[in-house]
């Protein structure tokens, strides 16, 4: 008999933790600067296009197939080939996006070791002691370099892991309900802070300008959809997990649009707090990545009115955000390694906890390269895939049927085809043009 699986309590636990799953680093260090770079509002047009797309396909449809499953992606894949006699060949495909989430938390973990020292530091002072870009640029270079951060990298790596030990209620929903409303209400603080800033208007008009040059550009709509592809984790391995701790009570299409919602309206405030506060410099935000979170805004916020107490908001408030997303990204392989080897929730948790402290401490200095890899190859390909699994080989009627459980009204007739002919090829392209363009998310 098969043991009785762990399901999210409410519906806005599962809600929360799928936001949390979605918000991350790439909502506050790469879309500020995307908005910058792409003309402000000519690229927030295609975006907004891009995550409903994405939202209302890719999104849904993982859920769905997770709940349909009750399983991870090993098993929802060998599920979907079954119908064709090949479930040892869904297994084994099953495996890219279990791999690819693994690989990705590893390198996460590396990154979240260096926002949890930089957090701590804003409390003992040590995040804003340099002086001048060039020392903020050194102090991050030497904890970013190989065996730079061991210390606070494992600090991370036990927090997560002893909030996913706790299981899916105790840990992750309850962890998830705190830390996302805490993450929004610290970044609306913000927001209001630099709001009253001398030359903060700047950056507002910038935001919402539309430049008809920018938006006719094909570049500025490549990387909003990447940007929106990434941003909603559509991987066929965090948001599929998620979805199978789902009650068939929960309306799946209504939960998607609330996530994509929140995760977007996370992107947008991280938005209005970072480009009108280097406005109020003069400064022009062409610095996404590590180099705008670790250097450019600590210096600048070394230099505003309470410095220290923004410092430490800001920093809790992107911990909480990594950390959320790191949780998610973990989930997915320790639930394999418990349908797979039978072990318990604890047990599952320290063998991948042993992995991931030995392989993220190893690969600190090639970090970029590695997340770069798994962006660009891993994700797209085990969202076609999901896709494939699900709304080519399940077929139709079965996809339906799982859509419109917990639902009223059925959903739009359309929804298979959308997904079939428009959102599979896109996860290809994504793919393609990652590949063409050296990374696009």
């Amino acid at each position: 008999m098969k043991k009785q699986r762990e399901s999210f309590k409410s519906q806005w636990g599962f809600i929360l933790a799928c936001i949390g799953s979605s918000v991350g680093m790439g909502n506050i260090w790469m879309f500020s600067t995307r908005v910058s770079s792409y003309g402000g509002g000519s690229f927030l047009i295609p975006y907004f296009i891009f995550v409903a797309l994405v939202g209302f396909t890719g999104v849904i449809g993982e859920m769905s197939f997770g709940r349909a499953t009750r399983s991870g992606p090993v098993d929802a894949f060998g599920i979907a080939c079954e119908r064709k006699g090949k479930r040892k060949y869904g297994e084994a495909l099953g495996m890219i996006p279990v791999l690819g989430a693994m690989a990705m938390a590893i390198g996460y973990t590396v990154v979240m070791g260096w926002i949890l020292k930089y957090a701590v530091g804003t409390f003992t002072g040590k995040t804003l002691a340099p002086k001048g870009v060039e020392e903020f640029s050194g102090a991050f270079g030497s904890m970013a370099s190989a065996f730079g951060n061991n210390g606070w990298q494992i600090a991370a790596l036990i927090l997560c892991m002893g909030i996913l030990m706790l299981g899916v209620v105790s840990g992750i929903e309850k962890a998830n309900k705190f830390m996302m409303p805490l993450f929004f209400g610290l970044f609306v603080i913000l927001a209001v802070y630099v709001a009253f800033q001398p030359g903060a208007a700047e950056g507002y008009k910038y935001i919402f300008r539309i430049d008809p040059k920018a938006l006719s550009d094909p570049v500025t709509w490549i990387f909003a959809l990447g940007q929106a592809f990434f941003s909603l984790s559509v991987a066929g391995n965090g948001t599929l997990i998620y979805g199978s701790y789902l009650s068939d009570e929960e309306n799946i299409p209504a939960a998607a649009a609330r996530v994509a919602f929140f995760d977007t309206l996370a992107a947008i405030l991280a938005a209005l707090v970072i480009i009108p506060a280097m406005a109020t410099t003069g400064a022009k935000l062409d610095q996404g990545g590590p180099g705008l979170l670790f250097i450019f805004l600590p210096h600048l916020i070394q230099s505003m009115p309470g410095g220290p107490v923004i410092a430490m908001i800001f920093f809790v408030a992107v911990l909480l955000a990594g950390l959320t997303s790191l949780i998610n990204l973990y989930e997915a392989p320790i639930a394999t390694v418990q349908e797979k080897l039978h072990l318990g929730r604890v047990q599952a948790c320290a063998v991948i906890a042993v992995i991931g402290a030995v392989i993220s401490v190893v690969i600190q200095g090639i970090v970029s390269d590695w997340m770069d890899v798994l962006s660009i190859y891993i994700c797209p390909l085990g969202a076609g895939l999901a896709g494939i699994m699900f709304f080519w080989l399940c077929g139709k009627d079965y996809v339906e049927e799982q859509i419109n459980k917990g639902r009223e009204k059925p959903f739009t007739k359309w929804f298979v085809p959308v997904c079939k002919y428009l959102y599979i090829p896109v996860c290809f392209l994504v793919l393609i043009l990652g590949i063409a363009l050296g990374g696009i998310g």
